[in-house]
């Protein structure tokens, strides 16, 4: 229903009434209880010695009133009781006292309501049964008592029934339309989670196609300059370079093949959740997705020796220190650890030719750290001319506080660079 009272391009009912339906029901019953009214006002004027005209009117006015039974239903049935002493208003009587039950009146109202109809339905009913039959008064009392109920209790009952009903049914639709926005919420927030879930995995798949690529593309860059520079002088190293430059290239791809490998494979069931460290910020949430596509075949803190071997056959200075117990963690642990020394090594290649590099392991009760902190430049060495991003430090940041880890990253005060991680091992 609009503002003005249209629904669907058509009128609205008029007045009080909600249906349309319901004001023509309430105008016929209204024309009916005003011509029964009329009509018992013939015998009501020859009795209180008034024209037969007037007694009419009185009775057709009377009747009438029961159009306002939905807007003034307790007025409706004062009328009744009024004109019960006349004997008429049989009709307005019966469905007022049902009107009356079946709206929101207060209860004590409609059963001091019913309580005047009753006594004034008997009170009549005794009186003209005991002017009309000779009779034993046990029997006029008995047969006036009957009339009073049944023409009182019967309505009443009947609309309270309709009432509890049509309040259950207003429940009912009101907790189905309350279910309904819960439904639309719920779809909007899947929706938002489903989107934020997508938003995360582009930026996992983005973080990983980093590592992989930046680093063995680095190194090849790196040897490709060293060939270049040797290839006349030193044939034999600018066949060494040349190897390395291939391996890398080899080693690259075959990285890449395994991601894609593992972003076309079919999804795995989900694993069971791990319960979060208390102090673990609100993106630990974020690693839960981030590492849930097969991070088993990722590498590990055992090839650690390995990069940096490649970082040193590409001619860096590069010194590794473990402290502590090695022992196997987490896929996810190892693999974070693994890039973050990864790419501040590669950070290295790119900012700090000729530095020299240091990198610490230390293995510690219930978290792992590593550090890669290289020198100034030794301004001998070329520079690589490799492209950044600017994604190396946020990729390494976001791996870490993924994990509920602690990242530091700064120069140094004589002149270098530092990358600082912790990662808890629980």
């Amino acid at each position: 229903m609009t503002k003005t009272g249209e629904v669907e391009g058509r009128a609205g009912p008029p007045l009080w009434w909600v249906r349309r339906r319901d004001a023509v029901g309430d105008l016929v019953l209204g024309g009916v209880s005003a011509l029964e009214c009329a009509w018992e006002g013939v015998p009501f004027a020859a009795e209180a010695g008034l024209p037969t005209a007037v007694g009419v009117l009185f009775g057709f006015v009377v009747g009438a009133t029961l159009v306002l039974r939905r807007r003034w239903p307790i007025a409706v049935v004062l009328v009744g009781i009024a004109v019960a002493p006349a004997s008429m208003g049989f009709l307005l009587a019966v469905v007022g006292m049902y009107t009356l039950a079946s709206s929101e009146v207060p209860r004590r109202i409609t059963a001091a309501l019913a309580s005047m109809s009753l006594a004034a339905t008997f009170v009549v009913m005794y009186l003209r049964t005991r002017g009309d039959v000779e009779a034993d008064t046990t029997l006029v009392v008995v047969l006036s008592g009957f009339v009073a109920v049944a023409l009182t209790v019967p309505p009443v009952l009947f609309g309270l029934y309709i009432g509890a009903r049509r309040r259950l049914m207003e429940s009912l639709q009101e907790r189905a339309d309350s279910l309904e926005r819960e439904l639309s919420l719920l779809a909007d927030r899947a929706e938002e989670r489903a989107e934020w879930a997508r938003t995360e995995e582009r930026t996992r798949i983005a973080r990983e196609m980093h590592d992989v690529v930046a680093h063995r593309v680095s190194l090849m860059v790196v040897h490709a300059a060293a060939l270049e520079a040797v290839a006349v002088k030193d044939p034999a190293r600018a066949a060494k370079n040349a190897a390395l430059v291939g391996d890398m290239g080899r080693q690259a791809l075959t990285e890449l093949r395994e991601m894609l490998g593992v972003l076309r494979a079919p999804p795995k069931p989900a694993p069971a959740p791990v319960p979060a460290v208390p102090a673990m910020p609100a993106v630990a949430a974020v690693a839960a997705v981030a590492f849930a596509g097969g991070t088993e075949d990722g590498p590990s803190l055992g090839e650690l020796e390995a990069l940096v071997g490649q970082s040193r056959a590409a001619g860096m200075a590069v010194e590794m220190l473990v402290h502590g117990e090695w022992a196997a963690y987490a896929a996810e642990v190892e693999q974070t650890a693994f890039r973050v020394v990864q790419e501040a090594l590669t950070n290295c290649h790119k900012h700090a030719p000729g530095a020299r590099v240091v990198v610490r392991l230390a293995h510690r009760a219930g978290e792992v750290a590593m550090q890669v902190e290289n020198g100034p430049c030794d301004g001998q060495a070329p520079e690589p001319g490799l492209p950044s991003g600017g994604n190396g430090l946020v990729g390494m940041r976001e791996r870490v506080l993924g994990l509920g880890g602690v990242f530091v990253s700064g120069p140094t005060d004589a002149g270098g660079f530092r990358v600082s991680a912790v990662l808890p091992t629980a």
